[in-house]
């Protein structure tokens, strides 16, 4: 049984919300970060990225930074920039992208249901960046993004929702600057609220799509505070964190392209006959392979393009993280023959979005690569039943777009 329940969200006033939104935190550097947000005073970067009002010669990571987010928040909200609900809201966050559209509810789901396994993870998380969102959360007493969370279709919710955007008025509705639609709706009558909490409260399992920091790390912030205030009840904010949650059939993955940046001391020549014991290569040339089917891979190298089909028997047809594309092209090739042991760690790989194209790929190839790898996106099925049997799938393997904009939505810990 999920819990789900609104909660008072900090939100940009109406006026200024195409200012106040903006990309997540996670999907730039500190430099792309600082030049998004240099003519605009009122970006949400400052909050969420607020290393990019510090000296560049402090450290991204130093307490100067979550102490600025902290000022950057209180400043937004005396300047009245962020607005605080007078009372607990549920929110409807929709997105249209190419013609695409997903449409989730905003609420707060439960530090209880994370630790118990109800909301599920299907990758591990890096102790660094969940401090870096610790430290944010914790400075600034408040959830600053949200989670992305996912549930297999309810045909009762989508009802309401369906109900509720035909008779009521977004509060938000603007194009960012990459083209994609954002529209918000306030569910404000405490009826609806509370009937969206006792539908959720009979679905079995919540799924994490994207943000196993920022889940972690809220979860990490709601326990100090339970510890902190021993006679807690379960009810304050604290025990809870702010998630966008859309059903299975809106949501769209992307593939996760790989680039490696040499050949392990392999020649080209040997390169390839090392590949073939476990992939039949079949040439395609300077036309951009983009495959189009499972265990079926593109290489490019020296200005080609080539098709890698998986071999039989090199995967457990049967195990559902063996038999990702991920897993076969990092245990068949990555590892044993390009020496990528721990994609996570490891300096020699990179990973690109499927957002940015496959002639991203080329370029970069031509630049600073000698190979790269474009695949097959994993799919939701992929996902929910890997999260339902309790294991984890490599790092990188899910790109979801479009991505939940920063800054629509605060959630506040302390009452």
């Amino acid at each position: 049984m999920a819990i789900v329940r609104g909660f008072t969200g900090l939100r940009p006033s109406k006026d200024l919300v195409e200012r106040v939104a903006s990309l997540p935190y996670d999907v730039m550097n500190r430099t792309e970060a600082r030049e998004m947000a240099k003519d605009n005073d009122k970006s949400f970067l400052h909050i969420v990225r607020s290393d990019i009002d510090v000296p560049e010669e402090v450290d991204q990571y130093d307490e100067l930074v979550y102490k600025m987010a902290k000022r950057n928040l209180d400043k937004f909200q005396e300047e009245g920039i962020l607005v605080q609900d007078e009372k607990p809201r549920m929110y409807i966050y929709r997105q249209l992208m190419n013609g695409r559209v997903q449409t989730g509810i905003v609420g707060c789901t439960s530090i209880d249901d994370y630790i118990n396994d109800i909301i599920k993870k299907h990758e591990f998380t890096r102790p660094e960046k969940e401090r870096d969102r610790i430290n944010n959360f914790e400075y600034c007493d408040a959830n600053t993004a949200p989670i992305f969370l996912t549930y297999r279709k309810n045909n009762e919710i989508n009802s309401i929702i369906k109900k509720w955007i035909k008779f009521h008025m977004p509060v938000y509705n603007y194009i960012s600057e990459d083209n994609i639609t954002h529209i918000v709706w306030v569910i404000d009558t405490d009826e609806v609220v509370e009937k969206l909490t006792e539908i959720f409260a009979g679905i079995n399992s919540l799924y994490i799509a994207d943000g196993h920091h920022r889940s972690a790390s809220s979860v990490a912030v709601g326990m100090k505070k339970r510890k902190e205030n021993p006679n807690y009840t379960g009810d304050e904010e604290f025990n809870f964190f702010m998630s966008v949650i859309f059903p299975d059939e809106d949501v769209f993955i992307m593939d996760y392209n790989r680039l490696v940046k040499d050949l392990n001391g392999n020649s080209k020549e040997v390169f390839f006959q090392k590949i073939e014991k476990c992939f039949a290569i079949t040439e395609i040339g300077k036309e951009v392979y983009k495959p189009m089917s499972k265990k079926t891979f593109g290489m490019f190298i020296d200005d080609k393009w080539y098709e890698l089909k998986a071999r039989e028997g090199i995967f457990d047809e049967n195990d559902p993280v063996d038999s990702l594309d991920v897993s076969i092209l990092q245990k068949n090739l990555l590892d044993p023959i390009l020496g990528i042991s721990d994609p996570r760690t490891n300096k020699r790989i990179d990973f690109v979005g499927g957002i940015r194209g496959l002639k991203e790929l080329e370029r970069r190839v031509k630049t600073d690569m000698a190979v790269a790898f474009s695949m097959f996106p994993t799919t939701m099925d992929d996902l929910l039943s890997i999260a339902d049997a309790g294991k984890v799938m490599p790092p990188k393997s899910t790109w979801f777009e479009p991505k939940l904009r920063s800054g629509l939505f605060i959630h506040k810990l302390s009452d």
